[in-house]
């Protein structure tokens, strides 16, 4: 579960990471038509990147929605779990990423569900890894139960249970 949310982190921080370069050396090689030929190597400032920071990916109006979405989601998780001031902002953060993966994902995996699938997946591991050591261990339970429900993900008692209806066991024959 830390694969996810380390992949997530280090992939919103690399336009960062690329800032911080500041120098770069280069080397020349010049030959002229007689005598030997000279080495040169000089430290010029790095070329800033033509690509913003991740979170500038989206356009105007679907960041718009992400941050309303996001929003919404932490007044919700506020009034159902009781969270503190400290935890809400930092909820709103994780929301927001969260949200903001998504809707890049979306738009960038148009084409590919199975891919868009996989990375909204991983989003949402490394969603519920940051939720879970910013909430107290009552309201994460309290959280996933309530996610369980919303879902419709049998709970682990229920998952060992009878079958489902027509299917029967796979020890009968």
């Amino acid at each position: 579960m830390k694969t996810p949310l380390l992949a997530t982190l280090l992939l919103l921080s690399a336009p960062t990471l690329l800032l911080a370069q500041t120098t770069t050396t280069v080397k020349t090689k010049t030959k002229p038509a007689s005598g030997p030929a000279t080495k040169t190597k000089t430290t010029a400032p790095a070329a800033r990147p033509a690509a913003p920071p991740a979170k500038a990916t989206l356009p105007p109006a679907a960041e718009a929605q992400a941050e309303s979405r996001a929003n919404a989601l932490t007044a919700n998780m506020q009034k159902a779990l009781a969270l503190n001031p400290q935890q809400v902002e930092k909820v709103r953060q994780i929301n927001l990423i969260s949200v903001r993966g998504v809707e890049t994902a979306r738009l960038t995996y148009r084409q590919d569900v199975r891919k868009m699938a996989s990375v909204v997946d991983d989003i949402g591991q490394s969603r519920l890894g940051a939720l879970k050591d910013v909430l107290t261990p009552a309201q994460f339970d309290k959280y996933q139960r309530k996610r369980e429900e919303k879902m419709g993900v049998p709970s682990g008692q229920a998952a060992q249970g009878t079958p489902v209806p027509g299917l029967g066991s796979r020890y009968e024959e």
